[in-house]
């Protein structure tokens, strides 16, 4: 299933977040990908105002993996800055597959490594500074979540 939003603004795109964030739960990958300042890291922080989450969401960037843990488990990572998979791996990258909700920006580069089922998030910026997010899956399980999104 795919579907496409279009946001106006930083705020809309944290809005879509948020709505997402409601919808998820410990184990859910969200596997985000677009161009640097393409609205990635704002969608983040909507997702965690969803979550019920308080703190300021940051892009992990140079940390790789921020963590955070009230009310949920979410662990926001970004994989641009990788040079090899095993970066991933000894950075224990399996052990955020159950107990935590993972984000994780840049997530065509580790493709390889990222668990099936995964609903991918694509951010594209639009000529008048609109974002275009495509939201893909081939999971009943994030097919139901993009489709209440959609209502």
């Amino acid at each position: 299933m795919e579907i496409i939003f279009e946001t106006q603004s930083v705020e809309q795109t944290e809005k879509l977040g948020a709505s997402l964030g409601k919808l998820l739960f410990e184990g859910d990958f969200l596997a985000l990908t677009g161009d640097l300042g393409a609205g990635k890291t704002a969608f983040t922080r909507g997702i965690a105002r969803g979550l019920g989450m308080d703190e300021l969401i940051t892009s992990p960037t140079f940390t790789i993996i921020n963590e955070y843990h009230d009310p949920v488990a979410l662990a926001h990572m970004d994989a641009y800055r990788l040079k090899s998979l095993e970066e991933l791996e000894n950075i224990g990258f399996d052990d955020y597959l159950q107990g935590f909700i993972v984000v994780m920006e840049w997530a065509d580069k580790v493709k390889e490594m990222l668990p099936t089922d995964v609903l991918w998030i694509d951010f594209t910026v639009l000529e008048d500074g609109r974002r275009r997010i495509r939201f893909t899956s081939d999971s009943p399980h994030y097919d139901k979540m993009i489709g209440e999104l959609s209502k």
